[in-house]
């Protein structure tokens, strides 16, 4: 068994394999025997948060994330009681203090309880959303789809959480059924997919409803009028986008806070001028007499009281962007007390004007206050729609780790807080789908039927999933397990069932949304994962490889060839077919697999994972680099020297295995395991070395079919220059460490030339119809109109060699 990443014993580090042998002793010099940095950052997943940092830094995300997060539930207020009592007539006073006291609870228990207290620590190192739960569930359980687990993966210093150690035996059952289950798995990523889908039409609806609801504020302008300005807003709130959360979040949250002030103060005021006995809802008693008597219309009337918990998801979706304790702070100290106040203030007006329902909201101003209260009212709905679209942002960024959505470019907009991304082509995508909805449903009343459904759709996911994690992750008391998803199950159920009651009054459009992204989604990952098996089917054998030292044909060319696959247990089919096609390998060549781990951050020392390729007198390697969902991938050049500094860490490690296991030999009659079967994660700030096998099967297996090759660029390695300089494959003797990192380096002066497999996939003669048209013209469609893998890894073009080859699938 492998010790974790960075752990040192003793006077000496230890190297292990994973074949049950002895450690090998690593000397470490004594000014190097420093506390492991892996190990300081171990922490548990109840602390790993977005961020332990210090109170000046928490109080300064607290009030960005009010600018962010609480736009959409903190203009509630402006639709929630019209909604409520749709048509326009309230028939009994009391059902006032009943819907209020729904309010009062609806907000105490699923924002304030579930989402601050509990959800919130559901995160996967600082991230929050579908994805999130997915990502987390996908660590402490094989239940991805796409085979590239490798154990090293579990060794990383934000990889393993630790967790309670009672309710184990529970824990492990569960895992084992989901790991063996294939409809389990399918249906977790279904789900997830789901669930990202709806959240991402959270963002297409909300700014919708919000800006709208402000505008109609002014309703002399006429309807149309009112739509026209709407959409002018919105074009301009997403045109804004692309400055990032941190000036967004700083801009907007001034703006936020006075709407809340505001709220509060007018809350105020009508509740001591009209009646400040409507606080008598504080007694759940009022909600049993409701329903009692308003029977079937109290239950559909549950759709319009679930709008004031709307944004509710964004505390989460948006996690990344701040952390906890700022999401606690600013919730509970400003949000949660300002929207008690601001409902209890319309349901004391509606005592004295029952009949004002339609406009509560505005005819509750006190007059001097109108216009400066309508301003304000405008800003802050076009802030609400920031919520859900930072979290749309967030939550496609986190899917692209796991492969689940087209290439898209992921901006990292803040050098100071992580996760705070922008996706330019999204972005623009939420705009025009916000721009046709508002045109075409024109009134919060068509657009509300519709918002609810997703809200509460994705609110039922995230119960299921945390009680998952609780089960697998966190062991839980069963008690408390079953108390969490009964309450909010039941609640959560009970709100989804009236929302689903307007389908056809507009609620199917959230369902189409989300319909539309399922499949794009579906589509690409599917195809990804057929696409990896093919290759891990048909990846080079041990014996190609020996076949090339013998073959005359084949020449060596100075510098460094980095050929890129997605293949992290072997070398990718292509190479053969660029052997075939170009017979000349790089005096160094290195097979990099990018690798995206479902954790947030890879730290750099972890990220390089190097294995020799046999016989190693080739001079080739293989490198899993590993990122996480929000690690940027550096300029090629910055890119070109971590990769160089960790091989040459590697050689000197693995040098010093081969001397260590000669000598052992020499005095010995232990057999000691192969170091060329043997995976070294270099991390030259504490000089440590971990192993483990990596097994490469034999056989190449069917024969991947081949149709064209293209070069992108003439490069230095390639030209006649080059060739006269070229050798046999077999280059010069190994030497001792030294000279072979001389060597590398050497071959990085020379130049770096990136190779880059095109594979286009098409599905098999004998497939069906169905796959035909998903894999020849749905991924086909979606693989040409999104970004292409060099610009994704920022290959400089001048440097970019690139290899077509066709799978059938």
């Amino acid at each position: 068994m492998a010790p974790m990443a960075g752990d040192h014993k003793g006077e000496d580090a230890e190297v292990f394999s994973n074949n049950n042998e002895q450690p090998i002793p690593v000397p470490v010099p004594m000014k190097d025997r420093k506390p492991s940095w892996a190990k300081l950052r171990r922490l548990d997943s109840l602390n790993l948060e977005a961020g332990r940092g210090n109170w000046q830094r928490t109080l300064l995300l607290a009030f960005q994330s009010i600018g962010i997060v609480y736009g959409d539930i903190g203009t509630s207020p402006l639709y929630v009681m019209s909604s409520t009592f749709s048509k326009g007539t309230i028939h009994d006073q009391d059902d006032i203090l009943g819907v209020l006291s729904l309010i009062i609870y609806t907000i105490a228990l699923i924002p304030m309880l579930k989402y601050v207290f509990i959800v919130l620590w559901a995160n996967d190192n600082g991230d929050g959303g579908t994805f999130a739960l997915y990502s987390l569930l996908c660590r402490y359980a094989k239940v991805s789809l796409v085979p590239n687990y490798q154990p090293e993966d579990r060794e990383l210093s934000n990889y393993k959480l630790e967790t309670p150690s009672n309710q184990l035996k529970r824990a492990h059952k569960i895992k084992e059924m989901l790991e063996t289950s294939k409809f389990a798995k399918l249906f977790l990523f279904t789900v997830t997919i789901m669930g990202t889908s709806m959240v991402i039409g959270d963002g297409i609806l909300t700014p919708s409803i919000s800006v709208l609801s402000a505008v109609s504020g002014i309703k002399s302008l006429g309807q149309n009028v009112v739509v026209g300005i709407s959409v002018v807003i919105l074009i301009i709130l997403f045109s804004v986008q692309r400055l990032g959360t941190d000036k967004v979040g700083s801009s907007f949250a001034p703006i936020i806070f006075i709407w809340f002030s505001l709220l509060t103060g007018i809350g105020l005021y009508n509740l001591f001028k009209h009646d400040i006995g409507v606080l008598r809802a504080f007694n759940p008693q009022y909600i049993v007499e409701y329903f009692k008597r308003n029977g079937r219309d109290g239950w559909v009337s549950l759709g319009g009281i679930f709008l004031c918990i709307t944004g509710s998801e964004a505390m989460f979706a948006d996690l990344g962007h701040f952390n906890i304790p700022a999401i606690q702070l600013s919730f509970s100290g400003i949000a949660f007390p300002a929207l008690l106040t601001a409902y209890a203030g319309q349901a004391a007006y509606l005592r004295k004007f029952p009949h004002e329902v339609e406009d509560t909201f505005y005819k509750s101003i006190p007059g001097p206050l109108y216009w400066p209260v309508f301003v304000v009212a405008v800003a802050a709905s076009i802030i609400a729609s920031q919520a859900m679209i930072t979290g749309a942002f967030s939550i496609i960024s986190q899917s692209l780790s796991l492969g689940c959505f087209p290439r898209v470019k992921v901006v990292h907009t803040s050098s100071k807080y992580e996760g705070q991304v922008y996706i330019p082509e999204i972005n623009y995508l939420l705009m025009i789908a916000c721009v046709i909805v508002t045109a075409a449903l024109k009134t919060t009343e068509n657009i509300g039927h519709a918002y609810g459904i997703a809200v509460v759709t994705v609110m039922v996911l995230t119960t299921c999933f945390v009680t998952l994690i609780m089960l697998v992750i966190w062991k839980t008391s069963i008690w408390l397990i079953a108390l969490f998803f009964v309450v909010f199950g039941f609640i959560e159920i009970m709100y989804m069932s009236s929302v689903f009651y307007k389908f056809t009054q507009g609620g199917y459009i959230p369902l189409v949304f989300s319909l539309f992204l399922t499949v794009v989604m579906a589509i690409w990952h599917y195809v990804h994962k057929q696409r990896y098996i093919f290759e891990l089917k048909n990846k080079v054998s041990t014996d190609y490889l020996k076949e090339l030292a013998a073959n005359p044909n084949i020449s060596r060319v100075p510098g460094m060839g980095l050929l890129y696959s997605e293949l992290v247990q072997g070398i990718p089919p292509i190479f053969t077919h660029f052997i075939n096609n170009i017979p000349s390998i790089h005096s160094v060549l290195v097979f990099v697999s990018i690798k995206n781990i479902p954790i947030s951050k890879v730290i750099p020392e972890e990220r390089f994972l190097f294995r020799q390729v046999e016989p190693r007198e080739y001079r080739m390697f293989r490198c899993v680099v590993r990122y996480g969902y929000n690690d940027i991938i550096g300029e090629p050049k910055e890119f070109e020297l971590q990769l160089v500094e960790n091989l040459k860490e590697f050689i000197r490690q693995q040098n010093f295995l081969i001397e260590a296991t000669t000598d052992d030999v020499d005095t010995t009659t232990t057999v000691m395991p192969d170091t060329s079967s043997t995976a070294i994660a270099s991390n030259k700030k504490t000089k440590r070395a971990s192993t483990s096998t990596i097994h490469i099967e034999e056989g190449l297996g069917a024969t991947p079919s081949i149709d064209r090759v293209s070069l992108a660029s003439t490069t230095p390695s390639f030209n006649n220059k080059s060739s006269n300089s070229s050798s046999r494959i077999v280059s010069a003797p190994l030497r001792g460490a030294e000279e072979e990192m001389q060597f590398v380096q050497q071959a990085m002066d020379k130049g770096v030339v990136y190779l880059l497999g095109e594979a286009e996939v098409v599905a098999a003669h004998r497939s069906s119809f169905l796959k035909k048209m998903v894999v020849n013209y749905g991924y086909s469609f979606l693989r040409k109109n999104f970004r292409q893998g060099e610009k994704v890894m920022s290959i400089p073009s001048t440097r970019l060699l690139r290899v077509g080859m066709t799978y059938e699938i």
